[in-house]
């Protein structure tokens, strides 16, 4: 009776929390969340790998899936599927903790850069190298929809940092909150070096500074995707990660 009463105040319905289904379809988006960023990365390395006669830290990731990069349909793939799967983790994210309203802005916000993701992959860039030949509107396009992808991949972890940091099922260990203070940590490290690599756009380094960027926060929603995997398969009352009490942010009931 205590477990219906709870909730019902929290505005579902008891079946919806007890059924078997649920702790599956968190579990599930929770991979799709680790999925996603090791693929994206995979796809990057053994692309740049093929470019004929240029080295592997000579082209930005988006050039890998230009209309001249050799087998740019293993880029384009990438961008595909870490869309997809940031969709699905954004869904379970936000089930997870409680649903809209009470699971805070950040699975939104993974949600919309999976969708700029994909959107990304499609546009794709003329050229490999930013410095050949003339650019069309889908190359423009490209770079407009990357820059706000860029932006929520370093304000997601932020969300995230901010929605988890009271709640000490997201603590990886005792003495600590080390899971949000890494996910600030990344989104800070991100952002200082997207600044150097807005700043010079086509010098030699610039591809390194970019993937390094781009694969910091990435790792950090996965290691969230990772927690919520096992979150979600550890006993419980079937609210697979739990809800925080309204108002209070993070913080169990």
């Amino acid at each position: 009776m205590l477990h219906i009463a709870r909730s019902r105040r929290l505005g579902a319905s008891p079946n919806a929390l007890a059924g078997s289904g649920r702790p599956v379809r968190i579990r599930l988006g929770a991979l799709a969340g680790v999925a996603g960023p090791v693929v994206f990365t995979l796809a990057w390395v053994v692309a740049a790998l093929l470019q004929p006669g240029r080295s592997f830290a000579a082209v930005q990731i988006s050039g890998l899936a230009a209309e001249d990069a050799r087998d740019p349909w293993i880029m384009i793939s990438g961008f595909l599927i870490l869309g997809g799967c940031a969709i699905a983790f954004g869904a379970a994210m936000s089930s997870a903790l409680g649903g809209r309203g009470r699971a805070g802005a950040a699975p939104a916000a993974i949600q919309l850069a999976g969708v700029l993701a994909i959107a990304a992959g499609l546009l794709r860039r003329d050229h490999v190298l930013l410095t050949t030949g003339p650019e069309s509107w889908h190359n423009h396009a490209h770079d407009v929809v990357s820059a706000a992808v860029y932006v929520l991949l370093v304000s997601s972890p932020v969300l995230l940092a901010v929605r988890l940091r009271n709640d000490p099922r997201w603590r990886v260990w005792r003495s600590g909150a080390v899971l949000p203070v890494s996910l600030l940590a990344a989104a800070i490290a991100s952002a200082a070096l997207l600044v150097v690599f807005y700043a010079a756009p086509h010098d030699s380094w610039d591809a390194t500074l970019q993937r390094i960027a781009v694969s910091l926060p990435l790792a950090a929603i996965a290691a969230v995707a990772a927690r919520m995997v096992m979150l979600a398969g550890s006993p419980g009352d079937g609210d697979a990660v739990g809800h925080a009490h309204p108002g209070r942010p993070g913080q169990p009931e």
